[in-house]
């Protein structure tokens, strides 16, 4: 099975600490991000894993060539432009291939409880992509139908923007669920780019939420999720938290 990790990421709300090291080398529990997501995978099953690179590129590098982790490393250099998460998945296309099972895209700051071999069963037949979803408090949140979780749109509740491809969409009577940076997504997914002629670089939920009108994608929610992006520094703590337990 494949996975793609995200890892190209500049973590600029990490600094002070990315301004010398690259996110995916942040150190939760004494190791790196990196370290904990790729381990994950492999105990999911995973046996040929894609890694994207950005900033400090060769450390990165450096850090997966000095430590054998059990799968197969491919690296997607984005050191020359950042290609966001869309274009990145577009980039990475030649190193995914062949594919004939839906792949796992992982973003490297989050660290989970998450059962992963039982969110790859939740996938739809049919479905473009599942995306992990959780109820944690954000202004921007997922909209799903609630009669089978399909995507169809986003809001921001602080605004009171939406965005939807159904103009007459009724955000009030829809689910709200935050994205939790892991998606199941089909190899159908390259095909969807080019019919929908996406740019080099493009957020990949710019793209779900233009292609869920045509494309089924939908929401899956874990329960007794325990997940934190660690995005910021005070996220530091929890990272470490959900990490001692599942050491």
């Amino acid at each position: 099975m494949k996975a793609m990790v995200f890892a190209a990421g500049l973590g600029t709300r990490l600094r002070p600490i990315t301004d010398s090291l690259p996110k995916a080398l942040v150190p939760v529990c004494g190791e790196p991000l990196l370290y904990h997501t790729l381990h994950k995978l492999k105990a999911a099953g995973y046996t040929d894993v894609v890694v994207n690179i950005h900033h400090f590129p060769e450390m990165i590098r450096e850090y997966l060539d000095s430590n054998e982790f059990g799968i197969r490393i491919g690296i997607s250099d984005e050191s020359e432009k950042l290609l966001e998460t869309g274009g990145g998945i577009q980039h990475a296309r030649k190193l995914l291939e062949p594919l004939n099972e839906p792949f796992l895209v992982h973003n490297v700051d989050i660290v989970s409880n998450l059962d992963i071999a039982w969110f790859r069963s939740q996938m739809k037949p049919g479905a473009l992509a599942s995306l992990l979803v959780s109820e944690r408090k954000t202004q921007r949140y997922l909209l799903f139908r609630p009669e089978d979780m399909r995507l169809v749109g986003w809001t921001n509740i602080a605004t009171g923007e939406v965005r939807s491809p159904y103009p007459d969409l009724d955000a009030s009577a829809c689910l709200r669920f935050a994205f939790a940076g892991i998606h199941n997504i089909s190899p159908a997914i390259f095909q969807a780019f080019e019919t929908l002629d996406m740019p080099e670089r493009f957020p990949i939920m710019d793209f779900y939420l233009t292609a869920c009108a045509r494309y089924p994608i939908y929401g899956v929610v874990a329960p007794n999720l325990e997940l934190v992006d660690v995005g910021k520094i005070d996220t530091l703590p929890e990272a470490e938290r959900i990490c001692e337990r599942l050491l």
